[in-house]
């Protein structure tokens, strides 16, 4: 059985605007997706959808055995200890250390006390420090957020959405704040991800040609609807033009 199927969904955030429109795909383990179509195409908030950060208006969203529109908070909060999550704004603690923010991805594993509290075992501590250093910034665990650039702290990001030992990672435009050199650092590591740990990752990215390079499979949306779904390399001009409605060279760099 696939980790995750989407079946039939719909969301709108007012009566007039449809944002996704009867969305279908399913995602087997260990997968590298990347989700690619223009701005207001709906991308945001598929991933929103599968985690539940936003509600599901029609249709089901089935993780790892669970229908992820019917769970509790509590059944839910379990969850998405499964699920990791990227942002495109890193969304850090800017005033805490690096190491307390990985340490954050172990928030949902632990009761409110403890999380108010710092409560962390020696195991989760070290797998931290482990991560850290495994991303290139091991020497920085001590430093504030905000003294990092914008690459380092992506990949402080990534870190804590690993710490959670999550089966499944959503990025949403991990590289759209990023310089070339940074967005690679970032997109090797993320791929990495999928080929080392097996983690299956869904990334949103405005970039065709980063996806071409790191991606299993593309899904193109365009205006809330799949336009298309399959393998990287079956992606032609005509697909890219449906997705985008302009000229491929216009979006794919050289």
């Amino acid at each position: 059985m696939s980790l995750l199927q989407v079946e039939g969904l719909n969301k709108s955030y007012d009566p007039e605007t449809k944002v996704l429109k009867n969305i279908y795909f399913e995602v087997d383990e260990g997968e590298f997706i990347s989700i690619i179509g223009p701005s207001g195409a709906g991308k945001s908030t598929l991933l929103r959808c599968i985690n539940r950060m936003v509600e599901i208006n029609e249709g089901r969203v089935n993780f790892d055995g669970s229908d992820v529109g019917n769970l509790t908070k509590r059944e839910l909060r379990k969850l998405r200890t499964n699920i990791g999550m990227i942002f495109q704004h890193y969304n850090l603690v800017p005033r805490l250390t690096v190491i307390e923010n990985v340490l954050h991805g172990r928030f949902g594993y632990k009761s409110t006390l403890q999380g108010i509290l710092g409560k962390f075992t020696e195991r989760e501590k070290e797998h931290a420090f482990f991560l850290l250093e495994k991303l290139g910034i091991g020497d920085h665990a001590y430093k504030r957020c905000d003294q990092l650039s914008g690459g380092q702290q992506q990949r402080v990001g990534i870190a804590r959405a690993l710490i959670q030992e999550p089966k499944l990672v959503l990025c949403d435009e991990p590289i759209a704040s990023l310089d070339p050199n940074a967005s690679k650092v970032i997109m090797d590591h993320l791929k990495a991800i999928t080929t080392e740990l097996n983690i299956t990752c869904l990334v949103n990215l405005h970039q065709v040609d980063v996806a071409l390079n790191y991606s299993d499979r593309i899904i193109g949306l365009n205006q809330g609807t799949i336009v298309y779904d399959g393998p990287s390399q079956k992606l032609t001009e005509g697909h890219i033009n449906s997705i985008y409605g302009t000229k491929t060279r216009e979006l794919i760099t050289v």
